[in-house]
């Protein structure tokens, strides 16, 4: 079933709440003091039954411009829009303010009703209809019909329902895959079931024994009991009127001006990046720094304006700004909100969130303006290559990139596989995206360091892997930065020998006399097979004059692989040791430790190579130490040696 909000708006004394009681039966004003002075104080609220079982919900707003923040609290919700014009009056101060917020807040749809037509001649009505008429031009409700009724007699009330179950029938339906999220307008305890809060379900659906957040605050807590128009139920819908009883709270207690959200699906944050608008008739200027009443659901905070590309904003003009806030709101992209004037209180604006979490911008910066114009207008690939793009090294998911776009992740899926088609995006690690003029970037830094590398050490088969990554992905975790490097030799611009990293097209030089020494060293560990000489007797087999030579070349064979170094005197030939990894990796298939004598055993070697050997396996992160047990470390995924 459809679930709509209709929402009244209009000029203090114009008649809303007798016409909600003539359309429903319901009287919206409960407290006392509304009673006493015959005007709406605070929200109120009420359901309208079509005969084909629809019902709609109706919010209750006061018209006083004293009340403009309790207005605001309850318009967040609304769907359709009765503009209420009294017939004796016409168009007044609060009815052009609420008719702003309307607009500011993207009602899309409604209806003018002009009220008290009891209290009026003809001449007089026709006249209110036609300033009517022109009042609307340029707003939502240009060209929409315009109802004339009577409460106290009864006049149009059955025209007015009948039009607007078509509105309600026409309105569209409401996503109820996305978290569900109730801004919340009233807070009361009630004895035996205590906490009980009020809103708008302005999107998704909850339901009874569902784990809730209580934004900024993220409190946690559950939903005990929910009620719809009074009416228990287990679940309720985006566009119903709901009351939600909490339980479970255990740090904060609801007010209003926070929201009931699902759990993580909602960040806090101090700034906001968004699209203002000066509205055209508000006679007032917004200056670069200047502060207002923020108005966000049922919350109001106060903010400073950062405009971006210009130092005033006039009256009728927009552009990109950075609200401040002094107190942290959690918000949605996409969501509207509206700004009234520091002193004295007046609606003056209000604008669409773009970023609901933003870095604190430097002003006039084309790449932040280009970034939001993205944000805004751009189509949903669009807004997905430039996420990636922005998120460089932190590769991105698809969930993530969902939720920074407004988009469904179904979309996000297909728009994703389109980019990747187009080569615009690499997928580095499974789901998880980088963009490719950031592979670029990575390309140009690692050519540049492996090239000096290689010019100041010609005999080396590369520069260590955890050296590259430090210097190109400062901050980066070793998995995410290996990630990058993998596909920069997929694309045939590195290899990766052991641990090191080298140009595509680099090859190590050797001099006669370093290629006569290398092979004689090759020679030396490959004889010696599992228990190689310690290298001062290998030192010793080569002329005096050549040693400095000899370290040289043992240093690049160890870095080619030649050779495998695992304490300051002992090196192994390195298809050895590639087979003392393979052999110790067959022993991990069958048992789950590893002890000293166990690997000894498993090689035939003595304890004072095997015990080199453990050490080295733990710092490869082959093995791990336990006690002087080894077991096989957690996601070891390297190719053996």
């Amino acid at each position: 079933m459809k679930h709509v909000i209709i929402g009244t708006a209009g000029h203090v004394d114009h008649g809303k709440t007798a016409l909600i009681r003539a359309l429903t039966g319901i009287d919206t004003d409960r407290l006392v003091e509304e009673k006493k002075r015959g005007i709406t104080i605070e929200l109120g609220f009420a359901h309208l039954d079509f005969p084909d079982g629809t019902q709609a919900g109706i919010v209750d707003v006061p018209g006083h411009e004293k009340f403009i923040k309790n207005m605001l609290a309850g318009a967040g919700g609304i769907d359709l829009a009765m503009l209420i014009v009294a017939a004796d009056e016409g168009f007044m101060p609060q009815t052009v303010e609420h008719l702003d917020i309307l607009e500011l807040l993207g009602i899309k749809d409604g209806v003018v009703v002009i009220t008290k037509t009891d209290m009026a001649d003809r001449d007089w009505i026709d006249m209110v209809r036609e300033d009517v008429h022109e009042r609307v031009k340029g707003t939502f409700l240009e060209g929409k019909p315009i109802f004339e009724v009577s409460a106290h007699k009864g006049d149009g009330i059955d025209e007015l329902r009948n039009a607007l179950c078509e509105l309600v029938k026409a309105a569209g339906e409401k996503d109820m895959n996305v978290p569900f999220r109730l801004p919340v307008d009233r807070v009361f305890s009630v004895d035996g079931f205590g906490t009980v809060v009020t809103g708008t379900l302005i999107e998704g659906c909850m339901k009874v024994g569902d784990s809730v957040e209580i934004a900024p605050e993220m409190a946690e807590g559950k939903i005990r009991n929910l009620q719809v128009h009074g009416v228990d139920t287990q679940m309720a819908y985006a566009g119903q009127r709901v009351a939600v009883n909490l339980t479970g709270l255990k740090k904060t207690v609801p007010d209003r001006g926070c929201a009931v959200i699902k759990p993580g699906s909602e960040k806090t944050s101090l700034m906001l990046d968004v699209r203002l608008r000066n509205l055209k008739g508000s006679g007032r200027i917004i200056l670069n720094n200047s502060q207002v009443h923020l108005f966000h659901g049922s919350r109001v905070v106060l903010a400073k304006v950062v405009l971006l590309d210009r130092d005033v904003l006039e009256p009728g003009e927009s552009c990109y700004a950075q609200l401040r806030m002094t107190e942290e709101v959690a918000t949605r992209i996409g969501d509207r909100f509206v700004v009234r004037f520091y002193s004295p209180m007046e609606t003056i604006g209000g604008g669409v969130i773009l970023d609901d979490a933003p870095m604190k911008h430097k002003r006039n910066v084309p790449a932040i303006l280009e970034s939001l114009r993205i944000r805004e207008n751009g189509s949903g690939k669009d807004k997905l290559l430039h996420l990636v793009q922005e998120s460089r090294f932190n590769l991105p998911d698809s969930k993530t990139l969902a939720a920074k776009a407004a988009l469904d992740e179904s979309v996000v899926a297909k728009e994703l596989a389109e980019l990747l088609a187009e080569g615009a995006i690499k997928e580095a690690l499974s789901g998880r995206y980088i963009a490719k003029e950031t592979l670029e970037l990575a390309w140009n830094t690692a050519q540049t360091l492996l090239t000096e590398f290689h010019a100041e050490n010609p005999l080396l088969s590369g520069m260590k892997g955890s050296e590259l990554r430090q210097k190109l992905y400062r901050g980066a975790d070793a998995k995410t930065a290996d990630a990058v490097l993998n596909l920069l030799q997929e694309e045939g611009k590195l290899r990766r020998v052991d641990e090191c990293v080298a140009l595509q097209g680099f090859h190590i030089s050797m001099t006669p006399q370093q290629e006569k020494i290398a092979e004689k060293l090759r020679t030396i560990y490959r004889a010696s097979g599992m228990e190689p000489p310690n290298l001062e007797d290998v030192l010793a087999q080569f002329d005096a004059k050549e040693l400095d030579e000899v370290q040289r070349v043992l240093v690049n064979l160890s870095s080619s692989g030649d050779l495998r170094q695992i304490s300051e005197s002992i090196y192994y030939d390195g298809e050895v040791f590639r087979d003392i990894c393979r052999k110790t990796a067959a022993h991990f298939a069958e048992h789950d430790t590893l002890t000293l004598a166990e690997l000894r055993d498993v090689l035939g070697s003595s304890r004072k190579y095997t015990q080199a050997l453990l050490e080295t396996f733990d710092k490869m992160r082959f093995t791990r130490n336990e006690n002087n047990v080894r077991r096989l470390y957690l996601g070891f995924d390297k190719e053996i040696g």
